[in-house]
Formats: structure tokens, C-alpha cells, sequence
């Protein structure tokens, strides 16, 4: 060993720079794999309220046309709902969140609201009384339908009701207490 190299008595000999960032990364790595993959990190949690959906109508509520998604996201299907509504009925927020856009797609009045939960609900044809960016719960009213411009729905004038989580439509029906898939517990 070389002379120069020895550490002085009482001292303590200082890590390279090299295993020092070794050591870091090694950390860092152990960190990472602890984590699920694709989990986010924890952020402020939703409000107790979050996941309460309701419909966006006054009154039980009538499917026209249920929930049809497509085999393949790319093919044609219905990716919503349409509910029995009257022309100029009352339209209202499905749950808490903020209306994230208000305003005509395609000639067609759309309101969308991302709820605090982290699904999107659009709601069509809606003449809308919020801009952007109002903070809403669950029955605030939204806006008017339309009148008949979801047309092609036999029954009458309806509502079209869809939700997202992502990029994938999810069946709104089943968001509803006491209308989503039965669950089997077992026995006490």
C-alpha cells in the first residue's frame, strides 16, 4: 500500500466520489423496486363524497339505449348511455368534480365534468349554463337538454351520459347505487 494512501490515525478515510454515487443509485433502485409498478404517489384523498354517483336527470331515470361498447376501440358501439329526458329538462352533475369543458362539438352542446375520483363524465346535448372550470357536486345543475338533438334514439328526446377512467368507456349505469354489478359475499 502505498504511503500517501493510508489514512491518518483518528481520521476516517473519506468514500470516492464513484461509490458514494454507487451507493446513491443502489437506494434509489431498491426504492423502485418496492413500488408497484405504476403506482402514483399518494396524493390528498378524494373527498368522502367522490365516488357518489347519481343521475343526471331529475325524476327514476329510463335507458333508451344501454351501454354497448365495442370488441376493439377503434370499431363503432355506444360508449355511454341514453336516458329518457325531456326537451329543456334540467341536466345535473352525475358527482363532485369540475367541469372541465362546456361548449358545441360537432354542432351538438357537450358539458364534461372530471369528477374527483378521476372519471370524465360528458353529457350531450346540453345547452349549458357553467363555463369551465366551475366547481360543481353531485345534482348541481349543468344545464338544459337540448331538445331533440341526440336524435335517432327511439322513445324521444334523451340525454347521452358517458364515462371514462383513462382512455376506457365504462358503463355509467353501473355507477349507480344499487344499479352496478351484484356482488356475492359469503355467508357469516
Amino acid at each position: 500500500m502505498h504511503p500517501s494512501s493510508r489514512a491518518r490515525p483518528g481520521t476516517a478515510r473519506r468514500p470516492t466520489r464513484p461509490l458514494v454515487a454507487w451507493v446513491v443509485g443502489l437506494s434509489l433502485g431498491i426504492a423502485m423496486a418496492w413500488a408497484a409498478p405504476g403506482a402514483a404517489a399518494p396524493g390528498p384523498a378524494p373527498p368522502a363524497d367522490a365516488g357518489v354517483y347519481r343521475l343526471p336527470l331529475d325524476g327514476p331515470g329510463r335507458v333508451l339505449r344501454p351501454f354497448d361498447p365495442p370488441p376493439r376501440p377503434w370499431l363503432a358501439g355506444h360508449r355511454g348511455v341514453d336516458l329518457s329526458a325531456p326537451a329543456d329538462g334540467q341536466v345535473r352533475a352525475p358527482a363532485a368534480g369540475v367541469v372541465s369543458f362546456a361548449g358545441l362539438v360537432a354542432g351538438r352542446g357537450v358539458v364534461s365534468v372530471l369528477h374527483d375520483d378521476g372519471r370524465r363524465s360528458s353529457l350531450e346535448p346540453v345547452s349549458a349554463t357553467l363555463p369551465a372550470g366551475t366547481r360543481v357536486v353531485a345534482g348541481d345543475p349543468l344545464g338544459t337538454v337540448a331538445g331533440d338533438a341526440h336524435g335517432g334514439v327511439p322513445g324521444g328526446p334523451a340525454l347521452h351520459w358517458g364515462v371514462r377512467e383513462g382512455d376506457v368507456y365504462v358503463d355509467p349505469w353501473a355507477l349507480l347505487p344499487g344499479r352496478g354489478p351484484v356482488v356475492l359475499l359469503p355467508l357469516p
